[in-house]
């Protein structure tokens, strides 16, 4: 007689979100698809580049790809290049502003590190 081990259902757990958008990031997507930027989307993705090894890419887009995936967020919504998915699972997607600089950051829980200028990261 053999005695396996199966169980009689999957068990199911909850994934974190794709990516999340900040206030801010909402706030400044708003106003470039409003302006500069109308009748386009942004698309996220993932380039191999920079002494790390992998950066994030952002396009304007004109038409959604049958394999994007996409993030709407307060009424924004966003593009994900489905290559990069794996990548980006969790991570937050946020604007920031100061004195010098302002743009787009990402906090990726998948990051295990990052290259000292910021420019590329390594999963």
């Amino acid at each position: 007689m053999s005695t396996t081990n199966t169980p009689d259902r999957a068990i199911s757990r909850t994934l974190p979100p794709l990516m999340r958008l900040t206030e801010a990031a909402v706030e400044r997507l708003q106003s470039l698809y409003t302006r500069g930027e109308a009748g386009k989307m942004l698309r996220i993705g993932i380039n191999t580049k920079g002494c790390s090894g992998m950066s994030y890419q952002m396009d304007w887009v004109e038409t959604k790809s049958p394999t994007d995936e996409s993030v709407t967020e307060q009424g924004i919504t966003v593009l994900i290049d489905r290559k990069a998915t794996l990548f980006l699972i969790g991570t937050v997607m946020d604007y920031k502003s100061d004195k010098f600089t302002s743009g787009f950051t990402f906090e990726n829980p998948n990051e295990k590190g990052r290259c000292g200028c910021g420019e590329s990261f390594h999963v």
